[in-house]
């Protein structure tokens, strides 16, 4: 990436841009992992192996609508100019449809489990998609040689707002053993469990405004949006055809698709496996989530000056052979507290990983097509994303073992830190 396409140090617009990262955290470590997720099997399902396996399905749903549409929508972007637009409408649409689950009652019938679902695949969808746009503002925010550094700071903001909005669920609206929470919600009909769900949405529209307000936001290039449309589908299919003669690009697309679709069947998947596993309840399994997340947030801060100084591909390297030793210790772990520190370490490589991967795509992204580029990697992320989930679901369901679903994760981390050896990493220029 070109230097000149860099803009100064502004902390202000550096800090609202991290903050996103803080507010989208508690969609998916609140709903998508630890929470709700393990709510609706245990109590809308009432059978945590099938719900599991339903829930896995139903984010690969999300996933493959993400692969169809995050192209199209980086492209129209990149010809449109400004992605505060984008980011604003996927934001809000978000939100409102994580208020929604709220009213995914326990037993619920055969139609309301499908309502949860289709809420969960929408919600997913506008979530990914809006971070496209958002991945696409890190060359517009960070200033020459600290592209490592801001996406990785923004990672641990991420870890750490999870961490805060588990935090105020579990002592706020759960409670942890014989303590009552805060706020003293009726547990019939698990209000006080299901309104996590509002939490949620709240916490991403306070903590996500600053973004709107104070980064800057790339120029709008002038053309209009049905313009940007014509332009960005007739760029795509000519940026499909250039792609091909970039092996080096295209290596690293799929290597961070595959690790990245371990990781994100990690999230997805990771409340539900101390559950049915270990036995957690909720209160353990919040105590669990803030643990990851403080190593999680820890990881991502700690290695983003390795990525700025040693490079972004050593950085993910280290971080997918840590993740790799590490899970496979989980695997023959069957000790509740062994797990538990184990996942500790294990949250350690799990930012790192994923703001490395960030990192790469920006620093071989042509100034020109930043957002197409951040497109494609959503793309070839989420074109094989329903993979992890669709194959964590059938190991469970196979093997009756949701160890058999966490080894299918070993596979696609090993598959991508293999490919990821092939890549060559450009330096700024």
């Amino acid at each position: 990436m070109n230097s000149s396409a860099h803009p100064p140090a502004r902390p202000r617009s550096i800090f609202a841009w991290c903050l996103y990262d803080w507010a989208n955290s508690a969609f998916n470590t609140v709903i998508i992992t630890f929470v709700f997720s393990v709510y609706f099997a245990r109590s809308v399902v009432g059978d945590e192996t099938l719900g599991s396996a339903i829930w896995g399905y139903a984010i690969a749903a999300s996933g493959f609508s993400v692969a169809v549409l995050a192209p199209i929508g980086g492209a129209v972007a990149d010809h449109y100019g400004a992605r505060k637009k984008g980011l604003g409408l996927l934001t809000a649409v978000t939100i409102a449809v994580s208020f929604g689950l709220f009213w995914g009652a326990p037993e619920g019938s055969p139609f309301e489990i499908v309502a949860i679902l289709a809420l969960l695949v929408l919600a997913n969808t506008a979530f990914e998609l809006a971070l496209v746009f958002y991945n696409a503002m890190l060359p517009t925010v960070a200033p020459a040689g600290m592209i490592g550094r801001v996406s990785g700071w923004a990672w641990g903001f991420g870890y750490f707002g999870g961490l805060a909005c588990l935090a105020v669920a579990l002592f706020g609206l759960i409670g942890i053993g014989d303590a009552r929470p805060f706020l003293s919600l009726p547990e019939e009909n698990a209000l006080n469990v299901r309104a996590a769900a509002i939490l949620a949405g709240l916490w991403f529209a306070v903590f996500a405004l600053p973004l709107f307000f104070w980064t800057e936001d790339a120029a709008r290039t002038g053309l209009s949006l049905r313009d940007s449309v014509r332009a960005g589908a007739s760029d795509l299919l000519k940026t499909a055809r250039s792609i091909r003669s970039s092996a080096n690009l295209i290596r690293f697309l799929i290597a961070s698709a595959l690790y990245r679709d371990g990781l994100a069947t990690v999230f997805a998947m990771g409340g539900l496996y101390a559950a049915a596993v270990y036995g957690m309840g909720f209160d353990e399994i919040l105590l669990f989530a803030i643990a990851l997340n403080v190593s999680a947030g820890v990881g991502a801060a700690s290695f983003a000056f390795l990525d700025d100084r040693a490079g972004s591909k050593l950085t993910a390297i280290v971080s997918l052979c840590g993740l790799i030793l590490t899970g496979c210790v989980i695997l023959l772990t069957m000790e509740k507290a062994a797990f538990m520190a184990l996942a500790v370490v294990l949250g350690l490589f799990v930012g790192p990983a994923q703001a490395a991967g960030r990192s790469l795509a920006g620093r071989l992204a042509p100034p020109d097509a930043v957002t197409q580029v951040f497109g494609l990697y959503a793309f070839t992320g989420k074109s094989i994303a329903f993979l992890g989930p669709l194959s964590y679901g059938l190991a469970v369901q196979t093997f009756e073992a949701q160890q058999a679903g966490m080894a299918t994760i070993l596979m696609f981390w090993i598959s991508g830190l293999v490919l990821l050896l092939t890549v060559r990493e450009k330096p700024d220029e």
